[in-house]
């Protein structure tokens, strides 16, 4: 897979000057001229691979000062909000080095942008109250959207997890597929923990932990897959806090619920990664061509945890099959949305009534496909199926979902799904759309509402 270009000017003018060294003397070191370096520091070329190697030969690990507020990660947001604020296509390389050499600007422009949708999506939502906003509060940014932004700006991979969950499993000889135990003993022995499956839990409630009892309740409808996905959750925040605080610190948040929400999303990602450990989940992925069954049986967990954990794939070194992740409920609220910084689907008054996430309500027992053209042109592979969790039995409400996996058409070949399919014929297209009220699509047989006006 090729690389970004990296345009880290700012930053290797910093390291060198943390390092007390001259522009010439640090080109001496690094045995390339003084104009190349200049270069180089004014981001007008990029950071080679090389050139990173060089550094790190003479200052020892410097990957963290590459890897924070990393520009793939940023570049790619601000190129879809300037799309979608009219500012037409801008070149990648003037963006990277825009993210790289002032993460923090970007950031903000980021933040602008969320705020922009908010505000214009609140407009619609006024519009549906017929200009009733007596019900309307302020503007406000929702938390859990700030914390799944500061996953989708790390392309959904939090390295200091994803490495500890994998080492863990080597060292203590874990097999995925059979973790419930072991982790149970893990608690007891690491964290004096003890866990009882069944007891006073409230419907709905997936853990409860008592520090004072030193005692983790499951419900004991959880397969064992997802009783080792709770209990690893519940470790890592136990065992490894210092872990989880310095991934918060670098999200920069100061609110407390967005820290709790945060630590919560944290836990869950390391929950995934111990029980689908990377190197192995993505072996399997690929030999199976990303068969959502096949993967759920074979690391004893649901669809919708094989499919949240696709999308985390994006280990620099070993890349996955770049995914976007989404769930939603029948009425169209989006509930999860990860790695898909590419594709907006509004927020209020509904989703694409035409995207196939809602026809899996209507067939639950079949994983359905769709290629999918958005008003911009681009198209998308789609898979979604219905998932339930929750209590069983008689009179006993379970949460329904439809859960969907998209791609760029050009990775399609790569799933199992696309077996079968015409990838290249407009006849097998679904012209989607991002929502009625922010879609432009005027002759949709399935709108329901007027585009919100002025939407650029």
């Amino acid at each position: 897979m090729p690389r970004h270009k990296r345009y880290l000017g700012r930053r290797i003018q910093r390291l060198r000057q943390r390092q007390g060294l001259t522009q010439a003397a640090l080109a001496r070191r690094l045995e390339v001229s003084p104009s190349y370096l200049n270069q180089i520091e004014h981001d007008q070329r990029p950071l080679t691979a090389g050139m990173e190697r060089r550094l790190a030969a003479l200052f020892g690990d410097v990957s963290e000062l590459f890897d924070r507020d990393d520009p793939a990660g940023l570049a790619g947001p601000l190129e879809e909000a300037l799309r979608d604020l009219g500012a037409g296509e801008l070149p990648r390389e003037d963006l990277s080095a825009l993210a790289g050499s002032h993460p923090q600007v970007a950031k903000a422009l980021l933040d602008l942008y969320s705020r922009h949708t908010a505000l214009r999506e609140r407009a619609a939502a006024l519009e549906m109250q017929v200009g009733d906003d007596s019900r309307a509060g302020p503007l406000v940014v929702p938390s859990g959207d700030r914390v799944r932004d500061f996953f989708n700006r790390s392309q959904n991979y939090i390295p200091e997890l994803d490495e500890l969950a994998e080492r863990l499993v080597t060292e203590l000889k874990l097999e995925p597929g059979h973790m419930a135990q072991p982790l149970r003993q893990l608690l007891r022995e690491r964290c004096a923990v003890s866990v009882e499956v069944g007891g006073s839990l409230v419907d709905g409630e997936k853990r409860t932990f008592s520090p004072e009892a030193r005692r983790l309740s499951l419900p004991e409808y959880m397969s064992p897959g997802q009783r080792a996905f709770q209990m690893a959750a519940q470790f890592v925040l136990l065992a490894y806090p210092q872990v989880i605080d310095a991934v918060i610190e670098r999200t920069g948040f100061k609110d407390d619920e967005l820290i709790s929400q945060a630590r919560v999303g944290l836990s869950n990602y390391f929950a995934g990664a111990m029980v689908m450990p990377y190197g192995e989940f993505l072996l399997s992925a690929t030999e199976s061509q990303y068969d959502l069954q096949r993967l759920a049986q074979r690391f004893g967990v649901g669809l919708e945890a094989v499919s949240h954990r696709l999308s985390t794939l994006n280990r620099r070194t070993a890349p996955g099959l770049p995914l976007f992740f989404i769930r939603v409920d029948r009425a169209g609220n989006v509930s999860k949305r990860h790695s898909a910084t590419e594709f907006h689907f509004s927020q209020v008054g509904g989703t694409c009534p035409l995207w196939i996430v809602y026809e899996a309500f209507n067939q639950p027992q079949r994983i359905l496909t769709q290629i999918a053209r958005m008003p911009d042109g681009r198209r998308y592979f789609w898979i979604a199926c219905q998932v339930s969790s929750g209590p069983t039995g008689f009179g006993r409400q379970r949460r329904t979902f439809a859960v969907a996996l998209g791609c760029d058409l050009r990775h399609a070949q790569r799933m199992v799904y696309s077996r079968g399919l015409d990838l290249n014929s407009s006849d097998n297209v679904t012209l989607i759309g991002p929502g009625c009220r922010v879609c432009e699509r005027e002759r949709c047989v399935q709108r329901a509402f007027p585009a919100v006006v002025g939407r650029g």
